[in-house]
């Protein structure tokens, strides 16, 4: 069994809960860091938040720099309690793929900046600055799914019902986390 199979997939309703704070940094947690890793690496993701695999706590990890297959381009960032206390400069158009949404990927706009307040495994307080790339639509991406909203909550009411339709029978057709439709 693969790590990957431990994905929610759409339309599962932990997708929508707003999640808890972690109150203590524990072995648990960073258990749960670990194992968030191996999913996220072994279905070739950059992000995955703790709901998607069923654990309603605000925990995101990301690696923008992974290339599939090259271990030693790893460098990921685990995010316990993210806040994003900046979200501004010009809004940016970004085609989106997510986990639990395998098989489509969606135009969605958001601000190009982004600064967020988080806590990692150490019980250190960090500050990321993005813009203009990948991990500014990253941080925005998975800090989204702990309160609870996906990327099709971004689209208009059609647009939402062809992504979850399309989404529904790739899912259907075999995709698996990780899959786009650009693939």
């Amino acid at each position: 069994m693969s790590a990957s199979e431990d994905i929610v997939l759409t339309p599962d309703p932990r997708l929508s809960e707003m999640c808890a704070p972690i109150e203590k940094i524990d072995d648990s947690v960073r258990k749960l860091a670990k194992h968030m890793l191996d999913v996220m690496y072994d279905a070739d993701g950059c992000g995955l938040a703790a709901p998607q695999i069923g654990k309603l706590v605000r925990l995101v990890v990301i690696d923008v720099d992974y290339v599939p297959g090259d271990l030693s381009s790893r460098n990921p960032y685990v995010l316990i309690n993210p806040k994003i206390v900046t979200a501004d400069g010009d809004p940016r158009l970004f085609a989106e793929g997510c986990l639990s949404f395998p098989g489509i990927s969606v135009d969605i706009e958001r601000p190009s900046h982004v600064i967020v307040h988080a806590t990692d495994l150490d019980g250190d307080l960090l500050q990321y600055e993005a813009e203009n790339n990948l991990l500014a639509v990253c941080l925005q991406h998975e800090i989204d799914h702990l309160n609870g909203v996906t990327m099709v909550d971004h689209l208009s009411l059609l647009e939402r019902v062809k992504a979850l339709h399309d989404c529904e029978a790739a899912i259907s057709g075999g995709a698996r986390p990780g899959e786009t439709s650009a693939e």
